[in-house]
This record gives C-alpha cells, structure tokens and sequence, in this order.
C-alpha cells in the first residue's frame, strides 16, 4: 500500500527521512535551545508542497512572535502557504480544521497551553485523521514536560528532540544522519562536532 509521504531531500531527508504527510509528531526541547528557530524552518519547508498553520497558543501574536515570523521571511512562503493562527482553543482549532482549505500541516505551540489530557488528545488525532499533527513541548530533561506530554511522545510517530541548536529524530521515521543542525555556530558553542 503506498502512502504519501514528504519529499524531504538533503539534510532534511538525512534528519527524518520521508514521514507521511498524516499523524501526530511530538517536538521538545528547553527555552533556548532553538525549539522556535527550528519550527520555523520546518515550517517553511513543508510549506513548500501544503498549506501550514502554527496555532502561537503560548506567544499569540506577540512582538516576539511576529519578529521571529519576520526574521524567518515566513512572507516568502510559497502562494502564502503559512499561516500564524494567534491563539486559538484547540475547540476553534478544531472547527477551522474541518473547513474547507484549512491547513494540511497544523503545529500546535504548545502542548501545555492546550491543557489538553493524553484522552483529549486521542479524541483530537481522531477528528482530523487527515492532518499532519506537530505538537510543541517544553522539556523536562530530556523528556517532554507532563505526564500527558510523554504519552503523546510514545504515540507520535516521529518524536523530535532539540537540543543545543540541533533537532534529533527519535521516531519511527529516521534519515542516515538521525539530526537536522538549526543553527551551525550555536550547535558548535554547545559543543556538537
């Protein structure tokens, strides 16, 4: 049975392989190890083949988050292809997932902001089976934050964990490399060679 699957190439591919465009992936990470930097990238890469939506719970539609929008030319996005959601309940999100050319990729920042429970986000998943699901998580060491948080990671199908400005792969799907470097001089700095 063929899937439809990311064209991912280079050192995305080398990072994550080729994950289907469905289901749920889990992203983690301490303030100020490039959680936001990374996102967007990821963000603008997808939206080179399907529409995006990032659901800013957390920073709404902040300064900082319209300055990281903006450092990231998310403009440039292909046919407008991104989309900043500032703040939505995950009801309303829900709601705007069922319309007509709503999103394909929705990112939910975060998973704490939601206070959603590991059954709300089962219920969540089954709604919008037809959607790429990418969860946002603070860290508790090297785990995501919360009991419901590390469910969602043994669920998701690709678990991302950032760390010193570099995103590994920990999930099913896995390219030759395993991590996708955010940002060289800082990975450097941490001390990643």
């Amino acid at each position: 049975m063929k899937k439809d699957t990311i064209p991912f190439t280079g050192t995305w591919e080398e990072a994550f392989g080729n994950p289907e465009w469905v289901g749920t992936w889990i992203v983690w990470g301490n303030s100020g190890d490039g959680k936001t930097s990374f996102l967007m990238q990821l963000c603008k890469e997808l939206s080179r083949w399907r529409k995006v939506g990032y659901n800013s719970l957390e920073q709404k539609a902040s300064k900082t988050m319209q300055d990281t929008i903006r450092e990231y030319n998310m403009q440039q996005c292909k046919r407008g292809r991104f989309q900043l959601i500032p703040g939505e309940s995950i009801d309303e999100l829900s709601a705007r997932l069922f319309k007509p050319k709503s999103p394909d990729v929705i990112v939910i920042d975060s998973f704490q902001y939601t206070q959603m429970g590991y059954r709300d986000y089962i219920a969540f998943k089954e709604k919008h089976p037809d959607k790429l699901i990418i969860f946002v998580s603070h860290a508790d060491g090297t785990q995501p934050d919360g009991r419901a948080a590390r469910k969602v990671k043994y669920d998701a199908e690709l678990k991302i964990r950032v760390e010193g400005f570099r995103a590994f792969s920990q999930g099913r799907t896995k390219g030759s490399r395993g991590y996708f470097t955010i940002y060289e001089q800082g990975a450097i700095e941490y001390g990643w060679k």
